[in-house]
């Protein structure tokens, strides 16, 4: 499944990867990482989540209070694999959270709605 939302080469690699069952290039799966945390950001604007994907990146999206200093009170954790099968749709949000491949602290940190992108 090909997905609408970003047409960059490094999410298209990423996601072939990924459905032939096969690891994917560290850099392509960065890449892919952050074209779409950055898809989500342009999807999502705003601080008051902040989304880690280590090692690849962190971004703080979402409407509401501004997060400045100190640990965030709404954080998103994933690692980078999960990260784009949740982004393009491959896998569903509470399945991620149930099976423990995601961490959502705090009243704001169901992203759900903005994902997939």
């Amino acid at each position: 499944m090909s997905s609408p939302h970003n047409k960059s080469s490094a999410v298209a690699a990423v996601e072939a990867a990924l459905d032939a069952g096969l690891v994917p290039d560290r850099n392509e799966l960065r890449d892919a990482v952050r074209a779409l945390l950055s898809d989500l950001v342009s999807r999502a604007p705003g601080r008051s989540v902040e989304v880690r994907v280590p090692p690849y990146g962190a971004v703080q999206c979402g409407e509401g209070p501004r997060h400045t200093r100190g640990t965030p009170p709404n954080v998103v954790e994933t690692d980078p694999q999960t990260w784009v099968r949740l982004a393009t749709g491959r896998l569903a949000w509470a399945d991620a959270v149930a099976e423990g491949r995601v961490r959502a602290s705090g009243h704001r940190a169901d992203i759900s709605a903005y994902i997939p992108l």
